[in-house]
């Protein structure tokens, strides 16, 4: 259950990924000089959700579980980030 929860959770930041790189697309902010970045990313993200499946399905679900917790940790300490700074609304002068 806590494999699916945190798949399901890297899942989302991948789209929320992926959506920014076809925004990127779209408005042509994404060019030959970042192209390689966005490529990086790209590959991480799908690594993560991919190793994590192969790593499961292979036997090894703490492993598995391990790997998503470095894109579902910093993703969450961000999203805790973001959410303090749209609800105490922190003056930054």
């Amino acid at each position: 259950m806590r494999f699916w929860v945190l798949w399901g959770f890297d899942a989302v930041v991948a789209a929320v990924g992926l959506g920014f790189f076809l925004a990127g697309l779209a408005d042509r902010s994404v060019s030959s000089f970042n192209a390689p970045l966005w490529a990086a990313l790209l590959v991480f993200l799908a690594g993560v959700l991919g190793g994590s499946l192969l790593l499961r399905s292979a036997g090894h679900p703490s492993v598995a579980t391990g790997l998503l917790l470095v894109l579902a940790l910093p993703a969450l300490l961000g999203g805790i980030l973001l959410l303090l700074m749209i609800l105490l609304n922190p003056r930054w002068n």
